[in-house]
Order: C-alpha cells, then sequence, then structure tokens
C-alpha cells in the first residue's frame, strides 16, 4: 500500500480523510496544524486520539529533511544546508539574513534538467521532482535550526518551480495558508529559467508572488547557448509571456542577469537587454556570478558591475546589484550536492 503523503494536504483533503475514518471535521485542522508547525511524528500530536494516532501511522508518513551538512558564512552569517531526503537523496536550501527579517531560499527538484550552462544544479541532470511537504520541510528545519521565523521565501534553489508546476502551485497554497506558516504570498518569489507554458499556467492562478525570470542574455543565439530552455522557448516568446502575466496580475517582474566576464556584461549587451524590456513594469537584479567548479565562467569585475547597472538606470530601467551572500561558503545551489556525489563516488573533492 502506497503511504499517503499528509504533510503535503490541504486542509479540504484532510476533511475528506477524516470522513473517510469517521473522524469530526475539526480534527482536520488540528492536524493541518501539527503538520504545518513542522511536527515530525504522529507521537507528538497530543491533542489527536492514540486510535486514531496509530490508523495514521499505518496509513501516512510525514515528508521530513535531515542536516547532511551547515555552512555558516563568516562574513555575513549565511547558512548553507545540505538536506538529506526519505530516500537517501540531497538537496540545497539557503537561510540569509535581512534588515527585513529571515529569507530561505528552496529547492524544488533533485537535480535539474534545464541545463543552464553556468548553473551546478543541472550538472547530473533531475532525478526527482520534490513534494510540497518537501518544500515546506526545508523552510521549518532551517527556522528549527536558528530558533527563528522565517518571512521571505525564494524558489530558487536547486531545480526548475515551473517543471514541477503542481507540486509548486500546492506548496505555494500551504505555505500560505492562514492555518499554517501564514507566509503571504506577496513575500514568495519563484523564478524559472523561462517555462513559457508554466508561466502562462501560473497566471491563471492569479496568486501575487513575484515572478522572477532567469533572463542571463539578451540575444537568442547567446542565451541558447547558456540556457537551452530559449531553443524551445525563445526571447520573444518569453517576453510575450512576462507581458500577458503582467497583465493578468499587475504585478512588477523580475528578471535575473548574471554578470559573467566576457559573455553577457558588454555595452551591447546593456543596449539589447534595455531594447527587450521596454514597456515591461520590471527590476533588472545583477548577480555578480559565483564561481562553478565544472566550468571555467569567471565574475564580472566590479566596476564593470557598477557601471552596467548606472548604464541601465540611466536609460529607465530599474535596477540593482544583489547583495553577495555566502560568498565563502558557495552559496549558489548545487554545489554541495555535487560534492557529497563526488565524494560517495570516491573522487577527490578539495
Amino acid at each position: 500500500m502506497e503511504l499517503i503523503d499528509i504533510r503535503s494536504m490541504t486542509i479540504e483533503e484532510l476533511t475528506s480523510l477524516m470522513d473517510e475514518l469517521g473522524q469530526p471535521k475539526f480534527r482536520a485542522k488540528q492536524l493541518f496544524s501539527w503538520l504545518q508547525s513542522g511536527t515530525p511524528s504522529f507521537d507528538e500530536m497530543l491533542n489527536i486520539p492514540v486510535s486514531l494516532r496509530n490508523v495514521l501511522k499505518e496509513k501516512c508518513y510525514i515528508a521530513d529533511v535531515s542536516i547532511e551538512r551547515r555552512l555558516v558564512s563568516e562574513i555575513d552569517g549565511t547558512v548553507k544546508y545540505l538536506y538529506r531526503l526519505y530516500d537517501g537523496e540531497y538537496i540545497e536550501s539557503v537561510l540569509m539574513s535581512y534588515n527585513h527579517g529571515y529569507t530561505v531560499c528552496i529547492s524544488t527538484q533533485v537535480g535539474c534538467r534545464m541545463g543552464c550552462s553556468f548553473c551546478a544544479s543541472g550538472l547530473n541532470g533531475r532525478v526527482r521532482n520534490l513534494t510540497a511537504s518537501e518544500m515546506l520541510a526545508q523552510i521549518k528545519m532551517a527556522e528549527k535550526d536558528n530558533d527563528i521565523r522565517v518571512s521571505n521565501v525564494v524558489m530558487m534553489g536547486m531545480g526548475e518551480p515551473l517543471d514541477n508546476y503542481d507540486n509548486s502551485v500546492r506548496f505555494l497554497r500551504l505555505v500560505s495558508d492562514d492555518n499554517g506558516m501564514n507566509i503571504g504570498l506577496r513575500h514568495i518569489s519563484l523564478s524559472t529559467s523561462g517555462v513559457v507554458s508554466g508561466i502562462e499556467k501560473l497566471a491563471a492562478e492569479n496568486m501575487p508572488i513575484t515572478l522572477s525570470i532567469s533572463l542571463h542574455a539578451p540575444f537568442d543565439e547567446m542565451r541558447s547557448r547558456m540556457m537551452p530552455v530559449n531553443k524551445k522557448w525563445n526571447l520573444a516568446a518569453l517576453v510575450t509571456a512576462c507581458r500577458k502575466y503582467q497583465g493578468v496580475t499587475g504585478r512588477r517582474i523580475s528578471f535575473e542577469y548574471a554578470m559573467i566576464k566576457d559573455v553577457n556584461d558588454s555595452k551591447e549587451c546593456a543596449d539589447a537587454l534595455i531594447k527587450l524590456l521596454r514597456g515591461i513594469m520590471c527590476h533588472v537584479n545583477l548577480i555578480p556570478a559565483n564561481p562553478v567548479v565544472e566550468n571555467n565562467f569567471k565574475r564580472s569585475d566590479d566596476k564593470n558591475v557598477n557601471s552596467f547597472c548606472e548604464y541601465l538606470n540611466s536609460k529607465g530601467i530599474n535596477t540593482t546589484i544583489r547583495r553577495t551572500l555566502g560568498a565563502d561558503i558557495n552559496a549558489s545551489c548545487g554545489q554541495l550536492r555535487n560534492q557529497k556525489k563526488r565524494r560517495d563516488d570516491g573522487e577527490n573533492c578539495e
């Protein structure tokens, strides 16, 4: 018998389950509260009858994560986690501290199949999708480990959220539920490499999240080399989808742009980017690219990043440079998992 992933269930689904088990409806809300608080065991649910707890143990499981490795930046206190899942797979998550509170960057897949050339997450492909409960567990573990409350979530870790659409949307509904973590959707960003079909579906959900596009290049030929997704949905299709999304939601769109030395950091690229984004209510987030062991990309120098930023702003494109966090602990996702995989394979990871 396949066990039920009970932490991924909504209150309505839990109510139906309680009805099937002959339990009163109010048990569903009690269960939901326990599950969303991060309780790892049915035995800890003290206001649930022992008889019901025993039935739930037989029929359900509570998805959780365990900390395999924890790195803390000596520069800014950023915490990077390598989490182990129930099946022995590994994912990464990052806890960041800002003036407005704590933000967790979560993974949505084990690995990634998008194949972006500058990213460590997809070097070994996608193993599987994460469930909504495994996404929730990353937040709860960071909260528990640091005795804090997370106020913002970024779906920008390992994986492509829109390649795991149903679980990602279920996560958004659960994490924002008033009876659960109650993290407002306006405090959540979802980053996509440009899965146009997913952007169109997400627009129909009309959720007030921040849509973030990993753009990284203003020319189709350049972007297709860096990001294979562009071969299926080119820049014209992506920008059209963004305009439609904005027309439905009224939300400003964020465009992520990793500054890679001698690749996409020229004035020609800046001019093309301005032309591409003209007329879209947007924000461009320049990212001094983190080095990845497995490729030869190098980050643009600070002077070039600053001049690129100033030029875009002078042309009316709202642009900032992302604050670099966790630079001393390889805070870009995918690298700890790859190191672990190489160690397990007997390779020297120094």
